[in-house]
């Protein structure tokens, strides 16, 4: 394989799409990891056990310029520090100072043939070889044999940027993307979820410019393959656990895209967060550990290989990475593909600390752009002593840290799919109920948000009667099949009807003040969010 276009002409021997049982071999020898449950591949990822959003820059070139969303996510950088650091990482490779060359992947990003794009990945480590085989749609040998990449990432974990000051970065290490050359390059971090959440950086940019929606959310459909749903959460509000259904066939689990033709997976694989999982709680999960797979940062005893899931002193961010085909019950698995039909519905998902939010809602089309501008939940912060505290978090779009382009463009392309395919929006509520979590109230029961969503995706929810929720202005059920009434209305769940007031006013204000950020000339939309509480209303 020729790489003397990038510059890389001595990089010595060039293996490309190895596959995944000689890349394990290959870990083994090189001391990158060690063989744990069922065959899979433990590696720890370094310094670095999750992405590092403070390094990650854009660089702003005129074909890019006018069309990205400069701010807090998308930091520019010049070309000219582009250009210093490219030609760091590529005298790194043709020094070959390990002697032990390249190991390429070439393979695409979107399951859709019409729109996938072939993408490119050049590293040193065996692992890292393995995540993106794993990660990424692969190709067939006639696909491979006439293989033009789109987009090129160039893994160089080993480089730092020493004049990084000088520079006008945050630290020495780096991930910058030039959109008119087709490169990223990675420097200083081992992370994998950086090649992964790259792409999808890079294809939250190019899709949506072609009338494509993408999505950070999980998908799935019934047994026969229709009445397709999507699950829009942010990290700890149940999107695996609630699109993971033993009666429906997984799409995937993170990444999609919304076409003329349908939903598509933009991966070929899973990051499943570790942290305590359990073969009760995740089977699915739990059997797709076996040989292929990678297990990141886990601990486990030295001897027998035993991995403790619930030990988080590495990190609470433990991963599992795999194919998808290591999921039986997948739309993959049985199909080749993970393209699906247009979704009739779609779940956001939001824990809610402060125990506002009812735990299932039907959403407007404005109130549906309203909460996916938005992107709601509320995390609970401990401390040594267990003392709580809500803390509110938005993301636009549940995927802020990803978007390339204005988050309303994005919700534009939603109400645009949902309005064209008549899709229903539904707000869950994961969170507490009967007070917020500083209070001591409980969390939703499980089993009874898992009635909400049986009951969304069969359609029953549509029989009952719904009734306004005065803080939001949310259409609220009065019964659903498998699930307490009482506990549908918030307020009602609430001993203090005051302390009711007041929370729910504190929320509406964050909610209100987090909108702002965002230049929304469409008349109505601001309106779609929560009003002004009027105790005398809601009691």
């Amino acid at each position: 394989m020729d790489l003397r276009y990038l510059g890389l002409d001595s990089v010595g021997e060039v293996r490309r799409n190895i596959p995944p049982e000689t890349l394990v071999e290959m870990a083994l020898v090189r001391e990158e990891g060690k063989l744990g449950m069922n065959g899979a591949l433990m590696v720890d990822t370094g310094k670095y056990t999750g992405r590092s959003p403070n390094d990650r820059f854009i660089v702003d070139e005129p074909t890019s310029s006018s069309n990205v969303w400069w701010g807090p996510v998308n930091v520019s950088v010049s070309e000219e520090v582009f250009d210093t650091l490219f030609t760091k990482v590529i005298d790194f490779y043709n020094r070959n100072e390990d002697g032990q060359g390249v190991l390429l992947f070439d393979g695409f990003a979107g399951s859709d043939p019409d729109t996938s794009m072939p993408v490119r990945f050049i590293a040193k480590k065996a692992w890292q070889a393995i995540f993106v085989n794993n990660m990424f749609i692969r190709p067939t040998a006639d696909q491979l044999s006439s293989f033009q990449p789109q987009f090129t990432i160039i893994n160089a974990s080993p480089v730092i940027d020493e004049e990084w000051k000088e520079h006008g970065l945050n630290s020495e290490t780096f991930i910058i993307f030039n959109l008119e050359r087709g490169i990223a390059i990675i420097g200083g971090s081992e992370y994998g979820g950086e090649m992964k959440k790259g792409i999808f950086s890079i294809m939250n940019y190019y899709l949506p410019l072609k009338g494509i929606l993408t999505m950070h959310c999980a998908a799935n459909v019934d047994m026969d393959g229709q009445n397709c749903a999507l699950f829009f959460g942010l990290s700890g509000t149940g999107k695996t656990t609630l699109s993971t259904d033993p009666n429906r066939l997984l799409v995937g689990d993170d990444e999609h895209g919304w076409s003329e033709t349908g939903i598509f997976n933009l991966e070929g694989g899973c990051y499943a967060k570790a942290i305590n999982l359990t073969q009760e709680a995740e089977p699915g999960i739990w059997s797709a550990i076996k040989h292929g797979a990678l297990l990141e940062n886990v601990v486990f005893d030295e001897g027998s290989r035993h991995v403790d899931f619930s030990d988080g002193s590495k990190t609470e961010n433990t991963r599992i990475c795999y194919p998808i085909d290591h999921i039986k019950a997948s739309v993959y698995a049985r199909k080749g593909t993970s393209i699906a039909v247009h979704p009739s519905n779609i779940v956001f998902l939001s824990c809610d600390a402060y125990g506002i939010l009812p735990p299932v809602s039907r959403l407007s089309p404005e109130q549906a752009m309203y909460h996916f501008i938005s992107g709601y939940t509320a995390k609970v912060a401990g401390t040594e002593r267990g003392v709580t505290d809500p803390q509110a978090t938005f993301s636009p779009c549940f995927g802020g840290p990803f978007l390339t382009l204005p988050p309303l463009d994005y919700a534009e392309l939603l109400r645009k799919k949902m309005e064209a395919h008549n899709t229903k929006v539904y707000l869950i509520n994961t969170g507490w109920s009967g007070g917020s979590a500083a209070s001591g109230a409980k969390r939703m029961p499980l089993a009874s948000t898992r009635a909400m969503v049986t009951s969304i995706l069969t359609g029953r929810i549509e029989a009952s009667e719904f009734v306004r929720e005065p803080v939001f202005g949310l259409s609220v059920p009065t019964s659903i099949e498998g699930v307490d009434p009482a506990i549908l209305m918030p307020r009602v769940t609430w001993s203090d009807g005051e302390a009711y007031d007041q929370t729910a006013t504190e929320l509406a204000t964050k909610f209100r003040q987090n909108f702002k950020k965002y230049t929304v000339e469409e008349p109505g939309l601001e309106a779609a969010g929560p009003s002004v509480i009027d105790s005398t209303v809601i009691a």
